[in-house]
């Protein structure tokens, strides 16, 4: 079985700029240099036949390349609790729109539409129940901003776990027009 998903890996420069404002939070689960990614869609565990109609289909996805920059800190919550640390992305238009043609196109081999809204972001750090408060990171670099940077092509990942957490692949590259 393969798990799948499907994401845009932001450029050094800008994965250095997340790396900048980590930390702060006693706790938290942050995500390492190989682990930065913006997710396009979650497909989930599939066999080896699925994987392969899922590289096809993504394939056939047509979408521009735009530009896209790091727009603010915030926090995903459980229960009044916050769980994920994320960075913003501005514009979103362009990416809900590419992200739109892969779910039509996956749904087209089979996968389950994403029934859930998408919200772009970058997930900085997972905080366990009790990690310390994110209020004072989210003030210091709230206002984290990157220089535009150029979304030509999404990548297909592969993603296993190990004892030290979980490892993502590249499975696939798949160029914008």
């Amino acid at each position: 079985m393969h798990r799948l998903f499907v994401a845009i890996r932001p450029p050094a420069t800008v994965r250095a700029r997340l790396r900048d404002v980590m930390g702060g939070v006693a706790g938290a689960r942050w995500q390492d240099e190989d682990q930065l990614h913006l997710t396009l869609r979650f497909i989930g565990e599939v066999d080896r036949h699925m994987a392969r109609d899922v590289d096809a289909a993504l394939s056939s996805v047509h979408h521009p390349a735009f530009p896209i920059a790091l727009n603010g800190l915030g926090a995903f919550d459980r229960r009044g609790e916050p769980v994920t640390l994320w960075a913003g992305i501005a514009p979103q238009e362009p990416l809900r729109a590419l992200h739109k043609k892969v779910d039509q196109a996956l749904v087209r081999v089979g996968v389950e539409p994403d029934r859930r809204a998408y919200m772009p972001h970058v997930t900085i750090a997972r905080l366990p129940r009790g990690a310390g408060p994110v209020q004072s990171l989210l003030e210091r670099s709230g206002g984290l901003t990157s220089p535009p940077f150029a979304v030509d092509q999404f990548c297909l990942y592969e993603s296993r776990f190990t004892p030290d957490g979980p490892l993502y692949e590249v499975a696939e590259r798949y160029r914008l027009d």
